[in-house]
């Protein structure tokens, strides 16, 4: 049982790029879907699929490559299972700053940090992306 299961995706997914693989299959649940979802959107993955029966469903990413380059250089994860890093909304321009992308768990589910800032919540920092 792993104690971080987002953690162990976004390892995954970094151990694969470093080693030029074409796809990642990790285990399944609804929590790394969304996040899977919004990589797919910001052209960070090429895309995904959800494979396998109920017990034992698995996430099949296709990684995004350009000349022999990954799109994901930094993926860092924040909010550790023993230090829950938070942000209020006044508080997302200090963290956006800079290129890249900042993923929250929110009430409303995971989105961007300009996405909360839209809808005007704050939330757990899941993790970085650039």
């Amino acid at each position: 049982m792993l104690s971080d299961p987002l953690a162990d995706l976004l390892t995954r997914i970094r151990n694969a790029l470093s080693v030029n693989k074409k796809t990642v299959v990790a285990p399944y649940s609804q929590l790394k879907e969304n996040l899977v979802k919004i990589l797919v959107k910001h052209a960070y993955l090429k895309n995904y699929q959800v494979t396998g029966k109920v017990p034992h469903k698995n996430l099949e990413i296709s990684l995004k490559s350009s000349q022999r380059k990954p799109t994901l250089t930094n993926l860092i994860r924040i909010s550790k299972p023993g230090v829950r890093i938070y942000t209020a909304v006044a508080d997302l321009n200090k963290i956006m700053r800079g290129r890249g992308l900042i993923i929250l768990s929110t009430s409303q589910g995971i989105m961007t940090a300009k996405q909360a800032k839209q809808k005007n919540l704050g939330g757990e920092i899941i993790c970085k992306v650039s």
